[in-house]
């Protein structure tokens, strides 16, 4: 089979880890980035269950412990800031995860370590725009797609991979059509795949905090009425970082356009107002925080994950599961792996350097990206089980006694001992799926 010439939209997690493993089969990889550099940015991520598999078969397992992040667990505490209960991380080597993985670490390290060990002689790095829009072309000499970009230069591929988030450009021009083309406004009468959870906001942001002497990098939580939340996480000793969770109705909240920060930290404070423990602390923060993320949360759910054996999505782009599942990283870092397998197992090396008959890229691609579907599927529908546009986050308690029966039931779980975290409350547990083994991507 002759060598595949790729673009791949978005290069973060998702877009990196399968340049990594089609670079590996000797085929022809451009990846577009709309930020000006590598983005490092982000807080803290981590991986489950075959998420750590793909990263092993990767060969990054010891350079990920080297980034790893230090957090050792959860403590769940109250308004005074009393401790209920405590999760350590499972560091067996065996089963589910507790809250806090064995493998947590910095979005932007885990990034780097992908980019830079993936083969820049066949992988080629544009950064500072987008694809404008693309047409699928057709016939011996032009099969594939031609695509425009931002910049006004056009350049011809045989797939197009959308790997660009959540709110992928590329996946709205699949669905939706070329109509759909970078506007600047987001559709929203029309559906593409996108379903918003109900009413649930975080933001993400992080403060200055120094390490204090008997302090640990335990994560610590906080619940309080109204459907509130405070998460914080210590990645070094200097600085914390802080997640904000709600599910409401607030009016201001639902009018704030995208990216108001003002507005949107103003109703954060209007919404967490009342709130006890550290609250008010960090709203304080906020007023002159300048790395403020706020994240609308929603899901990612399709029939099929391509168009014509042309065009592909991957990551978030394809199958966003939401913060409450857990299960976002690891998703991206199987859903690459599945493809550049299927990749590899219906259209081969690309070692040779030939480009050969273009029906046969067509088919090779077209069976691969089916197979793609039918095998990743599966896993994807596990892990969004239950979710939908009403869901919200069901766990969080609304009144007094529902957040006292939480910490008890917190308390209960902790002190049993019991294995149910990464069962019940996440998405770790696909049942009997099981990671496929492609001899074509052994390193």
């Amino acid at each position: 089979m002759p060598q595949l010439k790729v673009l791949i939209s978005g290069g973060g997690i998702a877009g990196n880890a399968l340049a990594f493993w089609l670079s590996k089969l000797g085929h022809t990889v451009t990846v577009v980035e709309r930020f000006p550099s590598l983005r490092i940015s982000g807080l803290q991520i981590d991986l489950r269950g075959f998420g750590i598999e793909v990263l092993k078969r990767m060969g990054l397992d010891e350079a990920f412990r080297k980034h790893a992040a230090l957090e050792d667990g959860m403590n769940i505490v109250d308004d005074a800031g009393r401790r209920w209960a405590y999760f350590g991380a499972n560091k067996s080597g065996r089963g589910v995860q507790s809250f806090t993985s064995e493998y947590e670490i910095m979005r932007g390290d885990l990034t780097r370590i992908i980019y830079d060990v993936t083969n820049k002689e066949r992988v080629r790095y544009i950064f500072g725009t987008t694809i404008k829009s693309y047409t699928e072309l057709d016939g011996v000499d032009g099969a594939g797609v031609e695509v425009l970009f931002a910049d006004g230069n056009k350049e011809r591929f045989d797939l197009l991979v959308g790997a660009d988030g959540i709110g992928s450009h590329v996946r709205k021009m699949m669905v939706l059509g070329t109509d759909a083309s970078d506007t600047g406004t987001e559709v929203t009468n029309r559906d593409d795949g996108y379903v918003p959870l109900k009413g649930v906001y975080i933001a993400y942001f992080t403060i200055p905090s120094e390490m204090k002497a008997g302090e640990s990098y335990a994560a610590t939580s906080y619940a309080t009425t109204k459907k509130r939340m405070i998460m914080l996480r210590r990645h070094n000793p200097h600085t914390i970082q802080v997640y904000m969770i709600c599910e409401t109705d607030n009016p201001r909240m639902r009018s704030i356009r995208r990216g108001d920060v003002e507005e949107e930290k103003k109703a954060f404070a209007e919404i967490f107002h009342g709130a006890k423990w550290r609250t008010e602390e960090f709203l304080k923060a906020l007023e002159t925080n300048e790395d403020w993320y706020l994240e609308r949360v929603g899901l990612v759910q399709l029939d099929s994950w391509s168009r014509n054996g042309r065009v592909v999505l991957v990551g978030d782009a394809a199958h966003c599961p939401t913060a409450s599942t857990g299960m976002g990283t690891s998703s991206a870092m199987i859903g690459a792996y599945i493809l550049a397998g299927e990749i590899g197992r219906h259209c081969g090396r690309g070692d040779d350097g030939s480009r050969g008959e273009q029906h046969r890229v067509k088919d090779g691609l077209a069976m691969a990206l089916k197979a793609y579907d039918d095998k990743f599927q599966p896993f994807m529908k596990r892990v969004q089980k239950g979710l939908s546009r009403d869901t919200g986050f069901w766990w969080m308690p609304v009144t007094w006694w529902s957040v006292l029966f939480a910490r008890l039931l917190a308390a209960f779980i902790a002190f049993t001992r019991l294995n149910i975290v990464g069962e019940y409350f996440l998405s770790e547990s696909v049942g009997d799926w099981k990671l496929p083994d492609y001899e074509e991507l052994r390193i």
